[in-house]
């Protein structure tokens, strides 16, 4: 099993502690945030595989940041953990994009029971792995690559863009499909992005793996 690592925004420090305290006990790494931008900082810097949050949190409360998150394009699986448990509450959560909903208070076992439902979903069976090779394997659903099954950072394009090279093997990928694929209506597609993108993806599986068609597109040689 990829190690997993967990944001958790939870303001009452008690209850981050203990809930941390448990995951942790559970195989999963916890980064603990008490407010919406210590948040953002941890989603940009760590590798975040899932995201507890509470919902009335300093800063920005949780439906907003779980939006702006969505608006970026980051898909990350996401549990709210709130005492909000009206009907309208649940609503707006699953409506901005959440993966599940818990009400407090709750039990430690039914949250593991339910990021173990999540993990199972996103991260797949071994039907969906890939072998790349030397070690690597790619998971086609969960958009994950892993190394001897230590899970290895990639931005969220470089994942997309990894996938798209998986599913169309030794075929010519131009520019303008890739940029299609990989940018949404509202973004500015940059050439300057997907050579850094392929340049990352050829540094971790190797500079042969991906051929350059001049001022055309781009081959994954399989």
């Amino acid at each position: 099993m990829v190690q997993q690592n967990i944001l958790l925004l939870e303001d009452d420090v008690q209850l981050s502690d203990t809930v941390k305290q448990f995951l942790e006990y559970s195989g999963y790494t916890i980064y603990p945030a008490y407010d919406a931008s210590s948040a953002k900082d941890l989603l940009y810097e760590k590798n975040i595989d899932l995201m507890l949050l509470d919902i009335k949190v300093p800063h920005q409360n949780g439906f907003d940041f779980l939006q702006e998150v969505r608006d970026s394009g980051n898909f990350t699986p996401a549990i709210f953990i709130t005492s909000l448990n009206s009907v309208d509450d649940v609503t707006k959560g699953f409506d901005i994009g959440c993966d599940d909903y818990i009400r407090k208070p709750f039990a430690l076992k039914e949250l593991l029971v339910r990021i173990e439902a999540i993990s199972k979903r996103n991260f797949g069976s071994h039907d969906n792995q890939l072998d790349l090779g030397n070690g690597y394997s790619f998971d086609i659903k969960g958009l994950f690559l892993s190394h001897e099954d230590k899970k290895v950072p990639l931005k969220t394009k470089e994942a997309k863009l990894l996938a798209l090279f998986l599913k169309n093997p030794n075929e010519l990928l131009t520019y303008e499909t890739i940029f299609e694929i990989l940018w949404e209506y509202n973004e500015t597609a940059s050439q300057g992005s997907l050579r850094a993108y392929i340049n990352t993806l050829r540094n971790t599986l190797g500079k042969n793996k991906i051929e350059t068609i001049k001022h055309i597109g781009y081959r994954y040689v399989k």
